[in-house]
């Protein structure tokens, strides 16, 4: 019989689900309406998930505290960790948490390789006050490697960095990709992206970009094909438009 779940995990969330292997209970930025939602990632309703008695508790060591793995393993309870860094480590993720949740072996999935030269550079902002980007130790800039291209803070020793209009200026990316999360970017910001910017702007969905599991070699194939779609406005040849591409 499989386990009784709780993840406080959106992407594994969406993984189980997907599965066939729905929690028991799960975070509010799981999107499950139908799931009772436990608190969010950061503050999740201690209490109540021990109330819960389920069997295993899933977590990440980037979106969950600390202090909460400790007061749930104090409690009793037992977590499974799943941690990915990019996505060449989701396929073996995926089949430690499917043998934890008694779930078949997903299929089979080679990421696909890295280019030794990416296509071009993307700021990507993840925040907005002040501006954030990632670096390549990221797992967002994995995928976009894993698309052909590279974050335009890709050597920075900030996994997070804070940066200025001036800086990304200077660094001369190729395009802006503005994710629909964790900063809600949307379809009418892109104008403005690139006229700050000074390059064409393009909304990607957030959720392809961060979460990983059952959704990572189509959100990558997504991004890929998207971009692709936006080399006509990155031809040094031709007039840069601005704004108003779209992968979502």
């Amino acid at each position: 019989m499989p386990p009784r779940v709780v993840s406080l995990v959106p992407s594994v969330t969406e993984t189980l689900v997907a599965w066939d292997r729905a929690p028991v209970a799960c975070t509010r930025f799981c999107e499950q309406p139908d799931i009772e939602a436990v608190g969010g990632t950061k503050r999740p309703r201690i209490d109540r998930i021990v109330a819960l008695a389920p069997d295993l508790v899933i977590m990440n060591d980037e979106e969950n505290r600390r202090a909460d793995a400790d007061a749930l393993t104090a409690a009793g309870l037992r977590l499974h960790v799943a941690s990915p860094r990019a996505v060449a480590d989701v396929p073996a993720v995926l089949a430690e948490l499917a043998a934890a949740v008694a779930a078949p072996t997903p299929e089979p999935w080679a990421p696909p390789e890295v280019p030794a030269a990416p296509i071009g550079t993307a700021f990507v902002p993840i925040w907005v006050r002040p501006w954030m980007t990632i670096n390549s130790e990221t797992y967002g800039a994995s995928v976009l490697a894993a698309a052909g291209w590279a974050s335009a803070w890709a050597d920075d020793d900030v996994r997070y960095p804070e940066v200025t209009v001036s800086d990304v200026r200077a660094r001369r990316p190729d395009i802006v990709l503005a994710p629909t999360e964790p900063w809600a970017f949307t379809g009418d910001d892109l104008d403005d992206l690139s006229e700050r910017f000074g390059v064409p702007a393009m909304l990607v969905d957030g959720q392809d970009l961060f979460w990983w599991g059952v959704r990572t070699a189509r959100a990558v194939d997504r991004l890929r094909r998207g971009l692709a779609g936006a080399r006509p406005s990155l031809d040094p040849g031709r007039p840069q438009r601005r704004g108003g591409t779209s992968a979502v």
